[in-house]
């Protein structure tokens, strides 16, 4: 008894397959792109809500949800819980959420542990001193590129704040500008990343030695509120604008307080995003 042939290969129907699992592969990847532009946002901007997330990507209500659970089940982000009584209100306020350490891990750079290593050896053979004099060293450079940035922005304080705020986009920061008061008598430069994040941990003076950067290219006295390498959402600093400009050689530095930043964000503020150097 003789076999019938095997049926010739349909290339229609092959051709109709691949473009099936294209189109299937090109919107997971746009998904996954959306994703990780959603994560970003809440790093650089969290607390954040769900309406100002969308709002900023342009995506729908259902679109935003659907990627907020998904970043929540991967423990990429949670749901922030203002501390303090005057903090909550009556009824359903929006969530607000924040990245988790595990979110921002990808954004950490894989020197951490090395940098950390050398530090300690430079604390043990050459003391203090030397410790602080490497964390001027760090910031002397920074003020040396970012000086010309921000003396071309102008005379206006709050320009040489924005100024500021994308040169340390452009390297990485993830930094944002957010007005506080009716009357915008202050600006806060957030930092949603932090390079050294890791080292800073350990050796704060690499924080300490940035506040003070900020306020002699600011010409004006801040105040750091709460660092990521203490805790924080974000590394926030308090420039004041209704002040006469002044040379600052140090700055004002509180102790740094997570929550500090997140009683000026009661509210659902939209933050002056970086236009430059965005991840």
């Amino acid at each position: 008894m003789s076999r019938r042939p095997a049926a010739p290969p349909n290339p229609e129907r092959r051709e109709e397959d691949h473009a099936v699992r294209t189109q299937d592969e090109t919107r997971q990847d746009a998904e996954a792109s959306t994703r990780e532009k959603v994560l970003e946002l809440v790093v650089e901007q969290g607390p954040v809500s769900a309406a100002t997330l969308a709002r900023t990507l342009d995506l729908t209500p259902a679109a935003v949800r659907r990627h907020i659970a998904h970043l929540q089940d991967d423990g990429q982000i949670v749901v922030h819980e203002p501390a303090g009584p005057g903090q909550r209100r009556r009824g359903r306020p929006a969530r607000h959420y924040v990245a988790t350490e595990a979110g921002r891990a990808g954004l950490t750079d894989a020197y951490s542990d090395l940098a950390t290593h050398v530090l300690d050896f430079l604390q043990q053979v050459a003391g203090e001193d030397a410790l602080a004099a490497f964390a001027e060293d760090r910031v002397a450079e920074l003020e040396r590129r970012y000086r010309p940035v921000i003396d071309q922005a102008g005379t206006s304080r709050a320009a040489r704040v924005q100024a500021l705020a994308e040169a340390l986009t452009a390297d990485g920061y993830a930094a944002t500008t957010r007005g506080i008061g009716s009357q915008a008598i202050a600006l806060q430069l957030c930092q949603g990343h932090c390079p050294v994040q890791d080292v800073a941990e350990h050796y704060p003076q690499l924080c300490e030695a940035e506040t003070q950067a900020f306020s002699r290219l600011l010409d004006v006295h801040v105040q750091r509120l709460s660092t990521l390498a203490t805790g924080g959402h974000v590394c926030t600093t308090h420039i004041p604008l209704a002040v006469p400009r002044q040379t600052a050689d140090t700055a004002l530095t509180a102790p740094s307080d997570p929550e500090t930043h997140d009683d000026h964000l009661s509210g659902d503020q939209s933050p002056t995003r970086s236009t430059e150097g965005n991840r």
